[in-house]
């Protein structure tokens, strides 16, 4: 039995997650009080009970008391409960989030409060805190269109049996935004830039005469030979820990050829060794089984 717990800001896309994991099967509940969460994973692990998989939106319509007492319940339905829980956790930039109340002309939850939007969503941030800081999966929706979050949360919630560790390589342009949902970014604008030889402008990373010319150029040979011992070594660690999902992020000025053929050349790397080659730390109890990782590629802002 798994249990989704859909969570985030007014405006990040919550509603759009939830009707991805309905489409998919799961029988969800949009803006369950959290005083009730405990008998609805009750009810699901029944030896009657047909539901195998579930999702419950939980935002800032709760009281902001249930959403303290959230990390506990949390850990008493991991601990008690026959029951698989995993926390999805939506945010956007404030910027963002206005516009999309603009162009919807709705309402936050908490302007009824007599809050500006501004104050609201600041508001917001500080109440969901408890549940941001022990999701298991964290998207920033900023620069993302529905296809592409319906596509996230299929990766990330849905991902098979046979893996247990993703790892997501992105590329992305520093002039639109550095991606929130990153646990490592690398910046490569100090490199030799294709953009400035006009031949190479209108074309990307993926392309021929750019790989060529990037791969030609000894800065960039150097740094991609450090970056990518430096994955294999840390990324192998953050496996060990039991972590199911690990963002690595590599950014240019706009994101359409440095960053691109940087993370073009680090899936290539990581399929073909998908095994890591350094050693774990000492008193690492985890063994790493490489038919249980997933490798996931996306280029942000490659037009």
């Amino acid at each position: 039995m798994k249990l989704v717990i859909v969570s985030g800001l007014s405006g990040s896309g919550k509603s759009i997650s939830l009707n991805t994991l309905e489409d998919m099967g799961y029988y969800c509940i949009d803006n369950l009080p959290i005083t009730l969460l405990e008998s609805f994973a009750d009810h699901l692990t029944q030896t009657n009970n047909m539901v195998l998989h579930a999702a419950v939106g939980i935002d800032i319509r709760n009281l902001d008391t249930d959403l303290t007492y959230f990390p506990a319940l949390m850990e008493k339905l991991r601990e008690q409960k026959k029951i698989e829980v995993q926390i999805l956790y939506l945010q956007a930039e404030d910027g963002v989030l206005f516009k999309r109340f603009s162009e919807t002309r709705r309402s936050h939850p908490l302007t009824r409060t007599n809050l500006t939007l501004k104050e609201a969503i600041q508001t917001e941030r500080a109440q969901l805190e408890p549940i941001a800081t022990i999701a298991d999966f964290y998207i920033d929706t900023s620069h993302l269109n529905l296809h592409q979050l319906k596509d996230l949360v299929l990766t990330q919630i849905e991902r098979t049996k046979d893996f247990h560790f993703t790892i997501l390589f992105q590329s992305f342009g520093f002039k639109n935004g550095v991606p929130n949902d990153s646990d490592f970014v690398f910046d490569v604008r100090c490199l030799p830039n294709p953009h400035w030889d006009p031949k190479l402008r209108a074309q990307t990373g993926k392309d021929a005469d750019v790989i060529q010319f990037l791969s030609e150029q000894t800065l960039v040979t150097a740094m991609l030979t450090d970056i990518t011992q430096f994955l294999h070594r840390w990324v192998a660690v953050f496996e060990a820990e039991n972590r199911t999902y690990l963002s690595i992020s590599v950014g240019c000025t706009g994101g359409q050829h440095r960053s691109v053929y940087f993370i073009e050349q680090l899936v290539k790397e990581f399929e073909a060794s998908i095994k890591p080659t350094h050693s774990l730390p000492e008193n690492s109890t985890q063994a790493l089984d490489p038919n249980h990782r997933k490798i996931l590629k996306r280029h942000r802002d490659l037009h």
